[in-house]
């Protein structure tokens, strides 16, 4: 009995992987735990792939924000300026703000001591103007005359 020699099956030859163009729809392509790249249907609903984002485009500048970079340096320098010029005038700024202050101090105490004075004044001119009236009046029954004096003091 001769039996015939033992032979291993032969492996399938692998097959070139195919484009993504050739692939049916519904058939996707997955990685196995193993890391081998296998077709598996899908058993849900089929989402098609998102598209390739466009590659940006150059859009021009603002005019806005062309004049808003123009102008911050022109901005900034006139700061520094004003900086330097208060730095310079600083203890003149000081004294004209002594003498301000002083000013309006003396102008208070003036408004003060001229209300004080002319209350005093006007008081006196008063009392000694204001005259004195007393007036009498008379009547005599309900629907009687009336009389009366009036005497200046």
């Amino acid at each position: 009995m001769n039996s015939p020699p033992h032979t291993t099956p032969a492996l399938p030859l692998p097959h070139p992987p195919m484009r993504a163009e050739e692939i049916p729809p519904g058939v996707q392509e997955v990685i196995l735990p193993s890391g081998e790249r296998a077709l598996a249907y899908s058993t849900g609903p089929t989402t098609p792939p998102p598209p390739a984002a466009a590659a940006p485009t150059a859009q021009p500048i603002p005019a806005w924000a062309k004049t808003t970079a123009l102008l911050a340096p022109t901005v900034g320098g006139g700061i520094a300026v004003a900086a330097v010029g208060l730095s310079a005038a600083a203890p003149g700024l000081v004294a004209v703000s002594h003498v301000l202050w002083s000013a309006v101090a003396a102008i208070a105490t003036g408004g003060i001591v001229a209300a004080a004075v002319i209350g005093r004044v006007r008081a006196r001119i008063t009392a000694a103007q204001r005259p004195h009236i007393t007036q009498h009046i008379t009547a005599t029954g309900w629907f009687g005359r009336a009389h009366g004096t009036i005497h200046h003091h």
